[in-house]
Parts: C-alpha cells; sequence; structure tokens
C-alpha cells in the first residue's frame, strides 16, 4: 500500500492504486493453515475498467446471485453464502465469471508469503512477512516510482496486515495515501481474493495437498496449474526495468 501526492494538479501525472488481500492468519501453525499470503493487485487509474465491471455485475445477477463481494475459496467449498445454492453449474459459473474479470483487466500484482513453519510466533511472523513484501518491492522499485501517486486500498478486516503495509510503506515512498473501503463495492479487492486463492493454490499443487473439493472444481492440481494458474500468473510483476 502507497502514499499518494496531493490530488491537485495531477491532470498528466499517473496515479497507481494499489488493493491487498491476505489468506491464512496470524495463529499458530496447521497443517491446515501452512502459509500467510498476501495479494497486492496494482492498477493504474488512467486505465477505465468500468465496462468490464459493468459485465460482470450484470453475469453475477443472471446466475441468480446478490449483489456481494465474491469469495473465491467459499465458492470452491460451497461455504457461505454458496452453501444455499445447489446448482453446482452457477457456483462454476460465477467463478469463472471473476476469473475471466481478472483476466481480461489490465492489473500487475505481486504476491509475498511467508511458510508460518519457520516462524516460532507472532513477532517472528510480522517480522518476516514485513522483509519478504518489502524485498519484493524493492526489487520493482522503479515501476513502483514511475508512477507520481499511489494510492492503498484497505478494509477494516486487516488490522494487522495494515500495520505492516503502512510501515513498510512509508519506509520505502514519501507519497502514499491509504483509503478504507468495502470490498463488497470496490472489484479489485474481489480480483485480490482470487489472486490469494490462485497462489495458495499454486502451493498445494507443489505440496501434493489439493483438497476433494478443489479437486472437484478443477480436475486436478496439474488441470489447475495447466489451464487456470498459468494465465493468471502472466500478470505478476518480475523485476522491473526501465
Amino acid at each position: 500500500m502507497t502514499r499518494t501526492r496531493s490530488p491537485h494538479f495531477l491532470a498528466k501525472r499517473k496515479w497507481w492504486e494499489y488493493v491487498t488481500d491476505e489468506s491464512g492468519s496470524f495463529g499458530e501453525y496447521n497443517n491446515n493453515d501452512p502459509y500467510y499470503i498476501v495479494a497486492m493487485v496494482l492498477h493504474d487509474q488512467h486505465v477505465d475498467i468500468s465496462s468490464e465491471i459493468n459485465d460482470l455485475n450484470l453475469k453475477i445477477s443472471d446466475l441468480g446471485f446478490p449483489p456481494h463481494a465474491i469469495h473465491v475459496g467459499p465458492i470452491i467449498r460451497m461455504e457461505s453464502i454458496y452453501k444455499n445454492y445447489d446448482n453446482p453449474d452457477n457456483r462454476i459459473k460465477l467463478l469463472n465469471a471473476i476469473y475471466h474479470f481478472t483476466r481480461r483487466i489490465d492489473i500487475k500484482y505481486l504476491c509475498p508469503y511467508v511458510n508460518k513453519m519457520g516462524c516460532s510466533d507472532y513477532i517472528q511472523l510480522n517480522a518476516m512477512l514485513s522483509r519478504e513484501i518489502a524485498l519484493q518491492i524493492r526489487e520493482n522499485i522503479d515501476f513502483f516510482n514511475s508512477f507520481d501517486n499511489i494510492i492503498v486500498y484497505y478494509d477494516n478486516g486487516q488490522n494487522e496486515l495494515t500495520k505492516i503495509l503502512t510501515a513498510v510503506f512509508n519506509t520505502l515512498f514519501v507519497n502514499v495515501e491509504f483509503r478504507r473501503v468495502k470490498p463488497s463495492e470496490y472489484k479489485l479487492f474481489q480480483v485480490a481474493d482470487l489472486i490469494c486463492t490462485w497462489e495458495l493454490l499454486a502451493l498445494k499443487a507443489e505440496d501434493k495437498s489439493f483438497t476433494k473439493s478443489e479437486n472437484e472444481m478443477f480436475g486436478s492440481a496439474r488441470e489447475f496449474m495447466k489451464n487456470r494458474y498459468k494465465l493468471i500468473q502472466k500478470k505478476k510483476l518480475k523485476r522491473y526495468h526501465k
């Protein structure tokens, strides 16, 4: 997340918005919660995605779902509001809708993560995650510096992560603005949620730990990596050079 220079006199300046989501918790390591993952989605505000957003909202309505913040993990596991929809085809179509929305829009992302097995306590997890986030940003510092303004969007459910991001971004940048929004009102939060889940599934594919519901949704870990992950991974920010 990042600071923004004053919004005045910015007709010819670039604004970069930055949205995060997380997978995992700051609790102790266990086999069902081995990673803490942060998806950091970056979008140039001068690139209009309103048409794609309208198409996604129409698709959600056509499938019979109410307006809501799409959460990919619960779709796969048929949890939360999705347990009330017995038609598996509609769940798959909803997943496809947010997947293709993510694939089509012009974004980049970073995805720092920590294996909690190597963390003895909360303080060590906090330190390791802070270092990993700072490292990935520094590796792409020219990219971040190519924009005049950075706006970091966050929601109230990310208190620990928000503290880390505030510290990291305020250390690395001088022009960062933080804004609080509701995920249900901001589609890029839902994109960050999908990317978080995709990166977690990629780690689980490597660990050979796909669950029954994940295999049912994607066929197999191999099919997920080939048919789903690869197209999203193309948006991952590599080391940037001018």
